[in-house]
Order: structure tokens, then sequence, then C-alpha cells
């Protein structure tokens, strides 16, 4: 079979940058076919996604992606470090995969990779450094690469990669490389026009932060010069529908009485909390009626705000440590969302590659037969997290969509 290239994204939404960068990718690598590992209904930055995966599998499919495969809730919101982890799982157990390829700052996979090796090998002066950061009060993030800068010299090729978003997810992909001796080989694209938190626009490129603020100010007009055609009508169609959900403020009553009826004990179970953030957490609950409020009197130097919104959304989800730590020692399954014909022909491949790979199709088939509990708990959560993400559609919300929504088939010219 020709190259193959994988890429790992939210598409919230698919914008002109991602089709810049899966051009550019294919180009680059020389792939004829392509696989998104998409995560789902909400995402990594403690958010909710702004239409739901079939939605978004549509506008990849579209627009050039062959097979679309999700990636699981509980890796899709959790740390940079799992998210990443459980992406490079699925695309190494596909056995298929030539390239990966990431948006990043730099324009250097040398620079990347070397702070790569140190996460990944985490030496004992870096380790040393790394407590010393930490007891300073810090956050991870931040105490992790002032650690890495003072291991690698302070040099300035290294003190301006360590404070992008991108650059830090893209190390995150070649540490699980690194980590499951994949024979995968990365690749980066540097960002083109805007950054990835930015609200700003430049002709016809934005951040899909910008994009999601322009949709949930309702400014419509603007988003056609910033996103592909079928975007725009995918969009259009879910706003007309009232199935956009902007942001987790469309939770914030559920959000705060989930949060009022559980215990400090129950909080204190929650992925990503300790040391004593329970009891924060649970008094600025019962003390406040608004989720901005809420986060304000969490947030503090060593708990950034994306942490905490990621805190607020396993409450919402009822994701537990013990949930997270399943997701860290499984191989997920393979939940085909869509495909084109291309991607029919790369699902034929990977089941003839790989006989022993659980390839979901159909949930309620999957949920039958399977005999695994770990892999029983993953698509369990995926199914409950569906059902709560449709509460927030403007109109009537749907439950069982997981079992009601079929496959995405794209054929040219025909939408399924």
């Amino acid at each position: 079979m020709n190259k193959i290239l994988g890429i790992i994204a939210e598409y919230n939404p698919f914008h002109n940058g991602h089709l810049y960068h899966l051009e550019k990718s294919k180009k680059l690598s020389g792939s004829e076919y392509s696989i998104a590992i998409m995560s789902g209904n909400f995402t990594q930055r403690g958010s909710t996604s702004i239409i739901d995966k079939w939605e978004k599998t549509k506008m990849a499919l579209y627009n050039g992606i062959d097979l679309v495969i999700e990636l699981p809730t509980l890796y899709s919101i959790s740390s940079g470090e799992n998210f990443a982890d459980g992406a490079i799982k699925i695309l190494n157990s596909l056995n298929i995969v030539d390239y990966l390829s990431f948006g990043s700052e730099v324009n250097d996979i040398n620079i990347l990779d070397k702070i790569a090796d140190v996460l990944f090998e985490e030496p004992l002066e870096y380790r040393t450094f790394l407590s010393d950061e930490l007891n300073k009060g810090l956050s991870f993030p931040k105490a992790r690469e002032n650690a890495l800068l003072n291991y690698l010299g302070n040099s300035d090729e290294y003190s301006n990669v360590l404070s992008c978003p991108n650059n830090i997810l893209g190390i995150e992909y070649l540490k699980a490389l690194k980590k499951y001796e994949s024979s995968i080989k990365p690749i980066c694209i540097p960002r083109f026009k805007s950054d990835y938190n930015s609200n700003n626009f430049s002709d016809s490129f934005a951040s899909a932060t910008a994009i999601r603020t322009i949709i949930k100010n309702k400014n419509y007009d603007i988003i056609k010069n910033l996103v592909p055609p079928d975007t725009y009508n995918i969009l259009m169609e879910n706003v007309k529908n009232g199935h956009v959900v902007p942001d987790l403020n469309v939770f914030e009553k559920e959000i705060i009485y989930v949060l009022r009826k559980m215990s400090v004990e129950d909080i204190s179970n929650l992925p990503d909390v300790s040391e004593g953030l329970e009891f924060s957490i649970k008094n600025a609950a019962n003390s406040c009626n608004t989720l901005d409020e809420l986060i304000t009197l969490i947030k503090s130097k060593r708990y950034t705000q994306t942490r905490i919104q990621r805190i607020l959304l396993y409450a919402l989800l009822g994701i537990t440590k013990e949930d997270m730590e399943i997701s860290k020692n499984v191989v997920p399954y393979i939940r085909v969302l869509g495909f084109n014909d291309n991607g029919k022909k790369l699902v034929s491949e990977i089941s003839k590659n790989n006989p022993n790979l659980q390839i979901v199709t159909s949930v309620k088939k999957f949920l039958d037969d399977n005999s695994d509990g770990n892999l029983g708990t993953l698509i369990n959560k995926d199914i409950f997290v569906t059902d709560v993400y449709s509460i927030g559609y403007e109109n009537i919300s749907v439950a069982n969509l997981d079992f009601k929504n079929g496959i995405i088939k794209y054929k040219t010219n025909l939408q399924s």
C-alpha cells in the first residue's frame, strides 16, 4: 500500500489552517492516504466541542481525510501527556501508518526531539531541577519548562519553544513514539499565521479558538472566509438545528450542582486533584453561582485554568482517578467514525494486518461481544459523555446517539 499519514486532531472546527496542514503534510511525506485520530465531544483543554463528533467527522472527510477514528474520551480530555499517549497507542496499533504530522510553532523537529529525549529518559539532574521548581509552588507545566531550560543550559534555542502549546503537544507525541518504540516517522509543519489560542484572525486564517468565539457571538458572515466551504455549510446547519455547544458555560448549572452534591472525598478522587485542592473546589462550589467565578476562586499559581476546567469536566462526566489509570494501562479499541472510499480500503488493510485488534464499527455489537472490562469502561464512558453533551443542545437533546448514528460514509458530492 502507498504511504499513509497519521494526524492527531480536535478539528474544533476544521478550518483553513487545518486544510493547509493536511495538504502540506501529504506533500512533505509523499502520502496518498490519511488517517485522523480525532477527539470527540469534549476537548483536551477542558471544554466542549462546538459540534458533535459525527459532524466534525464530516468536516474532516469532506476536506481530504480518508479515515476518522475517535480518540476515546478518557484520553481526549486528559493532560497533554495522556492525550498524546492514547492517540499514539491507537496510531501505532494500526500497524500501517508511515508518518505522523503535527503543527508546531518551531520548524525544527530536531529541537523538539531533543527535549522529548530528556522528558522520556528523565535523567537525575533534570528530576532534581523539576523537584526544586515544584517546591517553589509553580504549576507543573511552568516547573517543567524551567527545569528543562536549566538542564539544557538556558539556551535561546529552547526558551521560545517550551512556552508554545503546539510545540509542547508535539513533544508529547515524540515521547510516546519513543515509549512504544514506534516505526512511525514524525514530521512537523509550522503553524501558519494564527496562534493556537489567539482570538485574532488574518486574511483567511484564524485559530479554532477565534472561530469558536466568532460563532458564539453569532458573527457568522465572518466565518465564511476562515473555513472551507463544506465546514461553513456544516456549521450553519448545526446553528440552524440548535446543535452548537459553544463552551463549558453551557453546563454551568450542572457542574455547580454536581460539585455541591459531591463529598470532599469524592472530589479528591477526580483526576488532577491533589494537595488539598478538593477543599478549595468544594468551598468555591458552595459559595458561587457562575462558572467563571468558580474557576477564579480555585485558580492559583500552581493550578492553571486549563487544569481546573479539566477537573470540572471530570466532575460533570463522572470520571475518576481509577478510570484514568485504566486508560493508561490499555491499548484502546479502534472506533471508526467515518471513511471515504480510500478510508474503507484502510479499514480492510488494518483488519488484515491486525486480526486481534478490536475495530468498532457498531457500538451495540462491540458491547455484546466484548469481554474486556477495561475496554468496556472506555466505551461506556464515551456513550455517557455523548448523552451529557447532547443536553447542551439549544434545541431538543437526543439520547443514545452512539447507537443511533452510524459510520459516516463519504462519496464525492454526496453527504451521508
